[in-house]
């Protein structure tokens, strides 16, 4: 069983709705045109509907429709089903990967903030698929379903995409950070990050002007979630270019 409290929820969570509905109008109008923009290419890159619609779980586990622009190809997941992307995916197409590296697909999101699905800080909504096998794999993973999901996220200003389970484990020690101190200048201050990080300027320096950098190994949840044979980033990066050396030999 999960051995450490579960985190505390900031007073901020419960008034940051009149908060989020005022700066996501204004979001929406800047998104607007670069919205239609991409759903053009989309339109005119790959066969089918630029716009779809995927389930995810919000407050208290609660499904909604969250909607984003298409990066995949229409038919990527019919031989797999629900899976991780995986660095450098094949199923992703040309426009898809600008659209993911900039984040520009999530832009259609704000629609789901405005219906109250979504807060514009928070954890990012995760499948149910993903949400199921990951609640066996790691304790306490529930705890980020106690707040609604997020447009932007403290994890998504300080690593790239879930692409397996030591990510998720990351992601999740930045949420419960995020939880328990969520406020007013933390949102605006990720806020900003995340449309840095849109235009590809959000690098470590830029985090650490404005106070976000993080290394999950040094978080106060980092023993609880973060298990013995862990690896961090740059273990990880040593192990790449080991096995590439040798697969060279």
């Amino acid at each position: 069983m999960f051995n450490h409290p579960e985190p505390n929820i900031s007073r901020y969570s419960r008034w940051k709705r009149y908060v989020d509905i005022p700066v996501a109008l204004l979001l929406t109008v800047f998104a607007l045109p670069i919205v239609a923009v991409a759903v053009l290419l989309v339109r005119l890159t790959s066969p089918g509907p630029a716009l779809f619609k995927q389930i995810r779980l919000g407050l208290d586990g609660k499904p909604f429709k969250m909607y984003k622009i298409r990066s995949m190809r229409l038919d990527a997941e019919i031989a797999t089903g629900a899976v991780w992307t995986a660095r450098n995916d094949k199923r992703v197409t040309a426009i898809g990967r600008f659209l993911r590296k900039t984040y520009l697909d999530e832009l259609p999101q704000l629609y789901n903030v405005l219906k109250g699905e979504m807060d514009l800080v928070g954890p990012r909504p995760e499948r149910p698929e993903f949400v199921t096998e990951l609640e066996k794999r790691i304790d306490g993973y529930a705890y980020r379903l106690y707040v609604k999901p997020g447009w932007a996220g403290l994890a998504q200003v300080n690593q790239e995409a879930d692409v397996d389970l030591n990510d998720v484990r990351r992601k999740l020690v930045f949420d419960f950070e995020y939880i328990e101190h969520s406020s007013f200048l933390f949102d605006m201050r990720i806020l900003f990050c995340a449309a840095l990080k849109m235009l590809c300027l959000c690098h470590p320096p830029v985090l650490k002007f404005f106070r976000l950098y993080r290394e999950a190994e040094q978080s106060p949840w980092a023993t609880t979630l973060l298990p013995v044979n862990y690896m961090s980033p740059k273990e990880e990066d040593r192990l790449s270019r080991i096995l590439a050396k040798r697969a060279t030999v």
